[in-house]
This record gives C-alpha cells, sequence and structure tokens, in this order.
C-alpha cells in the first residue's frame, strides 16, 4: 500500500509520530500502473494531485535541443511532484523506467493534512529539501567527474536511497531496469560511451550487472572511487526504516476525504 511506502520514506528522513503515521494512513489515493516509456505527466501539465511512487522507478526529464535529458530517479516512497502543491505548472517529464506503480493523493487532501499536521508539514518540508541536495549532487557529478565516475556515482545514490527504505536485497543487490540510453541520459553520456565504462567498471571487479540486477563486487572501493558521501541524504542516525517493519493498521479513508476525492475527480 503506497502509505507504507512513504511513511518508510518520512521515518527515514525526517521521523513521525504514531499520530501523524495514522493520519498519512487514511490518505485517500487512486492507483495507476505505467508500462516503460509511459509519462505520467507532462511539461506545462496542471496536475491536481500528488503521486508517491508505490514501486519500480520514475525519470525527471527534459528533451533539451532535441536530446533527452534525466536531471532524478526516484524510487518506492518518492513524492517526485509534492512541489506542485505550490507550483503548479510542470516544467519537466515524470516517466516510468521499466514498470511502476504510483498513487495520486488530491492536493485538497495533502493541504488538510499538512494543515492539521505541522509534523507532516515539517517532514515533507524536509523530504523537497533532500531532494534539493540530491539534485545539487547531480550537478556536480556532471561537471566534475570522468564517465566513470558519474555511473558509479549514480549507482551508489540509488543503491543507498534503496538501502535507507530497506529495499535492498539480502545480499545488497538491487533490480535495476535501466537501459544503457537511460543512463546516457542520465549521465550526459553517449550510448557508445556507457558501454564501454560499464565494461571498464566490470573488469576492475567493481560491479555485476546481468538480466537488470545490479550487485556490487566491491562497495567500498566503488565509493572511493567517487568519494560518495552519504551525508547529502541527510538521513536521521536512527534511520533505518524498513517497508515491512512499518505498522500503520487498516487503511480506512473518512466520508469526508472521499467527498474531496470526488471533488477533484469533477475539477
Amino acid at each position: 500500500m503506497p502509505h507504507r511506502k512513504l511513511i518508510a520514506r518520512l521515518q527515514a528522513v525526517a521521523g513521525l509520530s504514531e499520530q501523524d503515521q495514522a493520519k498519512l494512513a487514511r490518505m485517500p489515493y487512486k492507483l495507476k500502473t505505467l508500462g516503460n516509456g509511459e509519462h505520467l505527466v507532462r511539461q506545462g501539465d496542471r496536475p491536481i494531485s500528488s503521486t508517491v511512487v508505490v514501486s519500480g522507478f520514475l525519470a525527471r526529464q527534459r528533451v533539451i535541443s532535441a536530446n533527452n535529458q534525466i536531471s532524478a530517479f526516484y524510487i518506492s516512497g518518492d513524492m517526485p511532484d509534492l512541489h506542485t502543491l505550490h507550483l503548479p505548472v510542470m516544467d519537466h517529464e515524470l516517466c516510468s523506467v521499466g514498470n511502476s506503480t504510483v498513487a495520486s493523493v488530491p492536493h485538497v487532501c495533502l493541504r488538510e493534512l499538512m494543515n492539521d499536521s505541522p509534523g507532516i508539514t515539517q517532514a515533507f518540508w524536509r523530504e523537497t529539501l533532500i531532494h534539493a541536495a540530491l539534485y545539487r549532487e547531480w550537478v556536480e557529478n556532471l561537471g566534475s567527474r570522468d564517465a566513470a565516475g558519474r555511473i558509479a556515482h549514480l549507482l551508489c545514490e540509488i543503491a543507498s536511497r534503496l538501502d535507507l527504505v530497506g529495499a535492498l536485497d539480502d545480499d545488497g543487490s538491487f533490480r535495476l531496469p535501466f537501459t544503457q540510453e537511460n543512463v546516457a541520459d542520465a549521465c550526459g553520456l553517449s550510448i557508445v560511451h556507457v558501454n564501454r565504462t560499464l565494461q571498464g567498471l566490470r573488469q576492475r571487479g567493481l560491479i555485476e550487472w546481468r538480466n537488470h540486477k545490479v550487485r556490487f563486487l566491491n562497495r567500498t572501493a566503488l565509493e572511493d572511487l567517487v568519494e560518495f558521501d552519504r551525508d547529502h541524504f541527510h538521513a536521521l542516525e536512527t534511520a533505518r526504516s524498513p517497508i515491512c517493519n512499518v505498522n500503520v493498521g487498516t487503511l480506512t479513508i473518512s466520508a469526508h476525504n472521499q467527498e474531496a476525492w470526488r471533488e477533484t475527480d469533477r475539477d
């Protein structure tokens, strides 16, 4: 359920009281499944809801000078368009990378929730600040590292973010449905350059990437290669909050929230 994913994420970066967890559990939502390459929103859209990623990956992207540029990836528990509460017009696209499932929560319900809970408001604010820090890291990654560094840093970031919400496999591996074109669009490289660089990382005994599954053979060496610093995630020191440990009880939707959802459908 989407509220469990969101609570796990917010617990890791902000902390939530039991009362706030219960309030998040009562959020109304609508689930949608996206196929590979399917757009959730496009540039210029005016969303009336914000999205929680339930499973899979979304990419934030935009075509610039005929080239597709990916500027962020979003994983389970992320809200990639929370900013549309205050910036109503999308200035980029959100697209599924591989198959994904998302949940849409009406803006009217999010505003009501935030007005009722300073703790949730602060958690959402902290979450947007952390995503801004990740974006700064992306800019620095593209501007300062070579091809091997860019790709290695991207893989380290995704693995660390998945680890933060308990989504890594027991051996530390993770499923990654990215194509070499996706990596090229995220790292400002050609597909040929990406292919050659990945071969180099394999030959150095750093990674294994087969059948959309990534495993770090020497994670410490890979992180040292790019001077990877997990501090830019700004996670709480108590933070390991796996989704399976989140207990929020049974989801119920109040009559008021059901009516609010119907109002958004009529807009």
